[in-house]
């Protein structure tokens, strides 16, 4: 009814600009865009286009229907509409192409409303939302003046290498202008980019330049990246725009050689340098659907807030010093130090039910604290955890923090600021090593025959080691590479190697579940060698519970309790033990 020759697709799907229409919005035409780079993410959320697609030769087979999947809360949904679109004297009222025969994203968007039970329920969401839903990639939102990219030379050079391999890997990345107020929106720059537009990434490139080229542009390597306005208009105007002079420096053959070509009305280069000085935020949606080398990069767990009579089992507990820890629990452990993980925290999105009278979305968030080495329970207060993050507290349907993590054991804890009230959520967890993300469930050691039989523990005891200082060197040459060994019983916890100094600083947690206090607490120093590792001294503890709880330091000694002979160097610790043992 609208056209004569409709399709679903015209040619390339990354080719024509789209067009928001007079109801549509804002945010979809970008994410149509986004999605139209990557063919691997397209073709998964319009499956079988071509078996889909109007055939004239073929009108019987044509039934009107077209089918399009979504990521929903952690699974992949498909979702079947027929192909009555929205119209006022014939024109689509929500987005639609310049190429007017094509209808992919008038379908696609009409789908996604769907989904989510009306186009109204398409207002709010941002460009993360719809870019996630329509691939299941992993969003983390980039502050680029918080990043200071354009002051800190290494801290931009990381940033490429990221956006680099996410894009590589079939990630999607878009970027935007802030917009001081509303009047300011669409508002041009000085260099022809508009305020409170969103670009999308196209490529990514470094290039090496070859000796004339060197010489012309004063540098070995060009750190690149090709952007695209969905609008199709308003291009960058800066060095690398389409009449600049950099471009008049390069014959056919060097666009060719290096890549530097442009698909698309829309489409742009710029410089990593004028990129980081342009763009306020980033959008970098990651791939991570596919293991990596064996491993999964993504973990992900489902869970609820809940609520119970009993305190100890209650799961719904708002942001609050007394009930927080009463929230559910994960720990991972991350095995090596200076990785970078994303944490991502997605609740179950409740503007499908609003015509239901259900409420708009619950104000959650997440806290990350670095614990205990050898934590297998629950946290029940917040002693010495070191708060390694705090998420964003807000009132959308994820939230995330992204964060390089030392070596160690973390909790994070998702928490809603609604106090009462019981809501599904999805944790997921991106890094590049395996973090063996698992539901923290006990609250303390089971009662069980073979406890009984040897002994039921007590007292609970939690030890940091903050350092070892004055150490000994057996000559001026010698390289001390200290590390500790916590034990108690048979149970022992070793921290990671410091290299090359004798005044160490560990802060190493452990927790300890003991039958009795006669079973003392004994931390020693080692240095790590070739060959055979040299004892450097040891402390003994009995950690009673009415100990001090102060930082304290204590000259080391040999093997042999703690009236052995005294050794160099002494170490500061802080040590707290209970009756209790749901108090730590």
């Amino acid at each position: 009814d609208i056209c004569d020759d409709p399709h679903l697709i015209v040619g390339n799907i990354s080719h024509h600009q789209l067009i928001q229409g007079r109801l549509g919005h804002k945010l979809m035409v970008p994410a149509f865009s986004c999605l139209a780079v990557q063919e691997s993410h397209w073709t998964k959320t319009i499956p079988n286009h071509k078996e889909q697609e109007w055939d004239p030769r073929k009108p019987d087979k044509y039934a009107g229907i077209f089918r399009f999947r979504f990521w929903h809360f952690g699974e992949w949904i498909e979702v079947v509409i027929d192909d009555l679109l929205p119209t006022i004297n014939g024109d689509l009222v929500f987005s639609f192409s310049t190429s007017m025969n094509e209808f992919w994203n008038a379908l696609l968007e009409k789908a996604y409303a769907k989904l989510l039970g009306c186009y109204e329920a398409l207002d709010g969401l941002t460009i993360t939302d719809i870019i996630v839903d329509f691939t299941g990639t992993l969003a983390e939102i980039v502050d680029m003046q918080k990043g200071r990219y354009t002051e800190l030379v290494e801290e931009k050079y990381k940033l490429f290498r990221e956006l680099y391999k996410t894009f590589t890997k079939g990630g999607l990345i878009c970027c935007s202008i802030e917009s001081p107020s509303q009047e300011e929106q669409e508002v041009e720059t000085d260099w022809g980019l508009l305020k409170g537009n969103t670009y999308t990434m196209t490529d990514i490139r470094k290039i090496r330049l070859r000796e004339r080229l060197t010489e012309v542009f004063s540098a070995e390597k060009l750190y690149m990246v090709r952007l695209r306005n969905p609008l199709g208009k308003q291009e960058w105007s800066g060095p690398w725009s389409e009449i600049s002079e950099e471009w008049q420096q390069l014959t056919s053959a060097d666009h060719k050689n290096l890549g530097l070509v442009m698909c698309d009305d829309g489409e742009f280069w710029m410089s990593l340098e004028d990129f980081c000085c342009n763009f306020h935020k980033l959008n970098v949606c990651r791939n991570v659907n596919n293991p990596v080398l064996g491993h999964k990069e993504l973990h992900l767990v489902l869970g609820c807030w809940t609520v119970d009579d009993d305190p100890l089992m209650n799961r719904c507990c708002y942001n609050n010093r007394d009930t927080f820890l009463q929230n559910p629990q994960y720990i991972f452990t991350v095995p090596e130090d200076g990785h970078k993980v994303i944490m991502s925290l997605q609740q179950k999105d409740l503007r499908t039910y609003r015509r239901m009278g259900r409420p708009d979305n619950y104000i959650i968030g997440f806290e990350l604290f670095k614990v205990e080495m050898n934590r297998k329970f629950r946290l029940h207060h917040l002693y010495i955890q070191e708060r390694a993050g705090t998420s964003t507290y807000i009132d959308t349907r994820t939230v995330f923090l992204s964060k390089y993590l030392k070596k160690g054991n973390y909790v994070l804890v998702p928490t809603m600021f609604q106090h009462g009230r019981t809501s599904e959520f999805l944790l997921r967890i991106f890094s590049e090593v395996p973090i063996q993300l698992r539901e923290l469930t006990l609250d303390m050691p089971k009662m069980s025959c073979w406890n009984l039989a040897r002994g039921y523990p007590k007292v609970v005891t939690q030890i940091t080691i903050h350092s070892a200082e004055g150490l000994e060197k057996k000559n001026a040459n010698e390289t001390v590479n200290p590390y500790l060994v916590i034990k108690c019983g048979k149970e022992e916890v070793r921290s990671p190697v410091q290299k090359n100094t004798v005044h160490a600083i560990f802060d190493t947690q452990a927790i300890f579940y003991r039958r009795t206090t006669d079973i003392p607490i004994i931390v020693q120093v080692w240095n790590r060698q070739k060959f055979c590792d040299h004892f450097l001294g040891q402390v003994t503890l009995d950690a009673n519970p009415s100990d001090c709880h102060e930082l304290k330091s204590l000259y080391l000694r040999k093997k042999g309790g703690p009236t052995a002979k005294v050794k160099q160097g002494h170490i500061s610790f802080k040590v707290i033990s209970s009756d209790d043992l749901t108090e730590l």
